[in-house]
């Protein structure tokens, strides 16, 4: 199972032994007070400081209530009622001084037997129980109540004063401010008659309380439209409204729902409203959802729509159902994974909706079957009252609900299908964090399974995806303006499941200059509002910049800005991880690869110049310095892939030699460097020095020359200087070896020709020389702007005009001494002159 659950607070474990441990030390008198039968214990609340209300009928149907904390694992009798109360909402206090109840007076059954029933169903108390003191009665009414305090956002904030929310199911909220007054060790109500109250809203038909947050959602009419409201709690400035957004959907006026504030699981039935299944969620991040149970259009299907208010747009997804018993279905589950909000349907599905990067369906599970499941969690009373915890309301249990990593690794062992993978890549890499441990068990992965992935390349996306972690952990602006992903566009369907998405408008804020959460979702909406196709670095511009220098380097023009290019390509060699692999096994950084170093300063030149336009609060120094460690990195993925393939494969301390033929391991290796070519290369990203003479030399043990000829034509295998010269040193002049030379020397760039062709002694490199000879001359001619020289002294012998006039020039040159650069290649007009000569009368047939 894709979700791993794991016990937060278990009543049977938690609670049990404390109440049988204390029943035994107060003796049967006072057994009903904290008695033990756990059958009756109902988790009521959960604070926002992790604190866990429930409560639990003694033995003569008292009703209790206890605290627990998860901090310290102990537990603490809060207050006890002597009659059997169902209770409906409770709260204590940051302090744990003053409680909040909610219940009814009696139940149904008994209201049928009383003579005279009690005034109002629902009764709402506020105790002081430090030390038990007095009650205050806050509501006497018909309708339900909701209590909950609210805590400080700063847990050192210390306020002589706490306030009480009241969710009445007439619609309205209201606060309570309650002064207290110490007295020693006791802590009481100042002026009790007399609290201050504040109507905050009035007219709502939903509202969800956020712990964390200390905020209140809910949802109202406003000029015939259904609207979003949110307010934010502050520990000494009361309150304010801060968010405002009108919904995409249209929700009937069914009475009040209430969520994270109702822990009841069974209600009054002539209580209970229709059904609305919607529920908000934030993450740490900044994302923002709004997530509705929609009617569907027929009873096989399932729809619910997620509003992604952080991007301005909504997605309403329908599900065919495998299996059409239409009985089964009950309402969605929702819950809060932070990086995901889990849409669970027990025996049917679960869905893992992206929630900070939504618009590729690819980066979404869809699971059915034994990964649909959560454990042993089958009911459908589950509530999220925080971040990745689940409420089972049925036993009072809190479960943490987190993805297995072992398990997220084995699901996308097992994967078929490229929306499978790429989800499971993407939470590997981008949620649970792209470790150099977690980066290598994928690179395993890869390596078995590349060729079988038909919509994406898994290296572009292991790239791609480890750069913007590592970057984004040091600063978190970096993740509008880096990729997260290679792919563009995804248009696949997935079977069962049709998606539409619809532009919604952006929510609005209406308290500038926040902290936390309304802060990042600003910088968010921000982003959103600003949307350019063009924030996010891409290689276009890179590519073009990349052609235009090497067609400089091809006419040996030397500027300001290439040496600045290699002046950056210094500075990541420089920071980049000394990749000292166990014996050196992967023999790379062994060689200056000029067009690879002036890739390199490109790319970081160009990604200054991107950081600069985007990020125009960060100062120039550290765009520099994340521009070279981003480039930095990549290179380190690279050879963090190579070493794991060397590993693989057992290559050893591999050293090349063009006299032995490759082995079968040596031909899979070349293969897998092709597709981290191929990778790269459609990123327009920098490789390694030493890459291309390490996959040339695979080439040429692996392949027929045929094929390696076919490889360099189609830029496939890259020539150089190192690899060339290797090969014209060891391989002797046999008619094989001959060919396989001849066909390297004429592939090659003319600056790496020059260097090379001197070291086989053969006329085709002899031609080479001269070739090379002339082209010097006649530069340094046009330098000295040389006066041509008349043809009388040619020799008779030569007929053909313009080889006449190249061979006086060529004499009187080396007759005033301008060869000496060149003397080490033994070359002289007369020499020149023959070959030149021989040549001509070959092309002219005579």
């Amino acid at each position: 199972m894709l979700l791993q659950r794991s016990a937060h607070f278990d009543p049977q474990r938690d609670v049990g032994p404390w109440l049988s441990e204390q029943a035994a030390l107060r003796g049967d008198a006072e057994a009903d007070i904290l008695g033990s039968n756990l059958e009756t214990l109902r988790t009521v609340n959960v604070e926002r400081n992790g604190n866990i209300i429930y409560t639990w009928k003694g033995n003569q149907a008292h009703t209790c209530i206890g605290l627990y904390e998860p901090s310290s694992q102990k537990n603490q009798h809060l207050y006890t009622f002597e009659k059997d109360l169902h209770m409906i909402s409770c709260s204590v206090n940051s302090e744990k001084t003053l409680l909040a109840v909610s219940f009814l007076q009696s139940t149904t059954e008994e209201r049928a037997n009383l003579l005279f029933p009690p005034v109002s169903k629902c009764l709402t108390l506020l105790i002081e129980i430090h030390p038990v003191n007095n009650v205050k009665v806050l509501k006497a009414v018909d309708s339900w109540i909701r209590v909950q305090f609210v805590y400080p956002v700063a847990d050192t904030f210390a306020s002589p004063a706490s306030y009480l929310l009241l969710i009445s199911e007439d619609k309205y909220i209201e606060k309570i401010d309650i002064k207290v007054v110490r007295e020693g060790d006791s802590v009481m109500i100042e002026n009790a008659s007399q609290l201050s109250r504040q109507r905050i809203v009035d007219d709502i038909f939903w509202a969800q309380w956020d712990m964390l947050e200390q905020t209140l959602f809910y949802i109202a009419s406003k000029e015939s439209r259904d609207t979003l409201y949110c307010i934010q709690f502050y520990p000494d400035k009361n309150f304010k409204l801060i968010l405002e957004t009108p919904l995409d959907i249209n929700l009937d006026d069914i009475g009040l729902k209430s969520v994270n504030l109702d822990f009841n699981c069974s209600q009054d039935q002539e209580m209970i409203s229709k059904p609305l299944n919607i529920q908000v969620f934030t993450s740490e991040t900044g994302c923002l959802c709004i997530c509705c149970n929609l009617v569907p259009a027929s009873p096989e299907e399932v729809t619910y729509s997620v509003s992604f208010l952080h991007k301005g747009y909504s997605k309403i997804y329908t599900i065919t159902l495998e299996r059409g018993d239409s009985s089964e279905v009950k309402d969605l589950t929702f819950l809060n994974l932070d990086y995901y909000v889990a849409v669970y349907l027990p025996g049917h599905f679960l869905h893992l909706l992206n929630t900070r990067h939504p618009d590729l369906m690819c980066y979404n599970f869809f699971l059915t079957g034994g990964n649909a499941k959560i454990n042993s969690l089958h009911t459908n009373a589950l509530l999220s009252p925080l971040k990745s915890m689940v409420l089972d309301r049925g036993t009072g249990s809190i479960f943490t609900i987190a993805i297995n990593r072992q398990a997220l690794l084995q699901f996308l062992w097992n994967s078929k299908s490229d929306n499978d993978r790429l989800a499971a890549l993407h939470c590997l890499l981008l949620h649970i964090g792209s470790t150099k441990e977690l980066e290598t068990q994928i690179i395993q992965w890869i390596i078995e399974n590349a060729a079988t992935c038909f919509t994406f390349d898994p290296i572009q996306e292991l790239l791609i995806a480890s750069l913007y972690w590592r970057m984004c952990l040091k600063d978190s602006k970096l993740d509008s303006v880096l990729p997260y992903t290679p792919l563009l566009y995804w248009n696949e369907d997935i079977p069962g499941i049709v998606c539409r998405t619809h532009i919604i408008s952006l929510p609005v804020l209406k308290v500038q200059k926040c902290k936390g959460f309304w802060e990042k979702l600003g910088s968010s909406l921000e982003c959103s509002r600003c949307f350019d196709p063009h924030m996010c670095f891409n290689s276009k511009l890179l590519r073009l910049e990349r052609d235009k220098l090497l067609s400089d380097e091809r006419t040996e023009e030397r500027t300001i800005y290439t040496e600045s290019m290699l002046e950056n390509a210094k500075k990541v060699f420089s920071s980049l991880n000394k990749w000292n692999t166990e014996e050196n096994m992967v023999p790379l950084f062994q060689e200056e690869d000029y067009q690879q170093r002036l890739l390199t300063g490109l790319m970081v030149a160009q990604l200054k110049d991107h950081l600069t336009r985007h990020l125009q609060h960060v100062g120039k120094k550290q765009i520099d310095q994340i521009a070279v460690d981003y480039v930095s990195k990549s290179l380190d993925l690279i050879c963090l892939i190579m070493e794991n393939v060397w590993k693989k494969y057992g290559l050893g301390p591999w050293i090349f030699s063009c006299r032995q033929e490759g082995r079968l391991d040596e031909m899979v290796v070349f293969c897998i460097m092709c597709q981290i070519l191929q990778a790269t290369s459609g990123m327009c990203m920098p490789l390694p020095p030493g890459f291309h003479t390490l996959h040339i030399a695979l080439g040429i043990r692996c392949l027929p020359l045929h094929a390696l000829l076919h490889y360099i034509d189609h830029g496939v295998l890259h020539l150089t200087e190192k690899c060339v010269m290797k090969l014209l040193k060891e391989l002797d002049n046999t008619e094989k070896n001959e060919k396989l030379k001849l066909s390297i020397l004429i592939r090659l760039p003319e600056a790496i020709g020059r260097k090379v062709s001197q070291l086989w002694n053969h006329p085709v490199s002899t031609n080479s020389i001269a070739r090379n000879y002339v082209k010097l001359l006649l530069e340094k001619l046009s330098n000295k702007q040389y006066s041509m020289l008349v043809m009388e002294s040619l020799s008779p012998q030569i007929e053909f005009l313009p080889l006449n006039y190249l061979v006086n020039m060529l004499a009187e040159v080396e007759s005033q001494g301008w060869m000496t650069s060149v003397a080490q290649e033994n070359m002289n007009a007369r020499c020149v002159e023959e070959l030149a000569l021989k040549h001509t009368t070959l092309l002219l047939g005579l």
